[in-house]
């Protein structure tokens, strides 16, 4: 067996394959990149600089300016707005284009990592051994992220988060470019009735028996 390790979890917001890529990471020993956080902090900075989210010209120009620096680290990443602006920046194929590489690179580090977004398995790392799609119910979904940011005190009725959650899926899968869908080589793990505990334990036998396969 050889020691290199790549696990793409993929998903729709607040699924929990964040929480879940994390904790593989921990318990493999492999670096974490969450791809969400770079399109956040593009979408923050084309807000920043004053332009709209739908100008592709210069949503493109931050994404190639980006300093992954301090990225999670910064609060603000975390907020509702980012979360939707991320959404809107990540439809124009020059942002996805931009980001392509430096995600790639960060698949292809020596002995591997463990990297969480909505076109991983399809695109960062089509050839990645373990492959998971981690889903649940748009109302669970909304429930988890309105009780994340209602307990950071912002202020959103649970309706409006809901709202939010569908709009998002209908447009993460929905664009042209690297749309969000499940790859064919990808084990479903459905997270809406599951704990953290039982859903990173799931995950984790989906990776064992991918290794396995793989000879990983």
């Amino acid at each position: 067996m050889n020691k290199y390790l790549v696990i793409a979890v993929d998903g729709p917001a607040a699924s929990g394959k964040g929480t879940i890529a994390a904790r593989l990471a921990a318990y493999y020993g492999l670096p974490h990149l969450d791809t969400g956080l770079l399109y956040r902090a593009v979408g923050l900075a084309v807000l920043d600089a004053g332009q709209d989210l739908g100008d592709a010209v210069a949503a493109e120009a931050a994404a190639r300016s980006l300093d992954l620096a301090g990225l999670s680290d910064n609060p603000r990443l975390t907020e509702r707005h980012a979360g939707e602006a991320a959404s809107r920046v990540a439809s124009h194929p020059g942002v996805r284009a931009a980001l392509l590489t430096l995600q790639q690179d960060f698949a292809a580090q020596p002995g591997g990592a463990v990297l969480d977004g909505r076109d991983i398995g399809t695109v960062i790392a089509p050839n990645a051994a373990a492959k998971l799609y981690v889903t649940a119910t748009p109302e669970v979904r909304a429930e988890r992220r309105w009780r994340q940011l209602t307990a950071r005190g912002q202020d959103i009725a649970f309706n409006d988060m809901l709202e939010d959650i569908r709009r998002r899926d209908e447009r993460d899968s929905g664009r042209d470019s690297a749309p969000m869908v499940q790859a064919d080589d990808a084990v479903l793990l459905d997270t809406t009735d599951l704990g953290i505990e039982a859903a990173f334990d799931a995950a984790r036998r989906i990776v064992e028996a991918a290794r396995v396969r793989a000879r990983v």
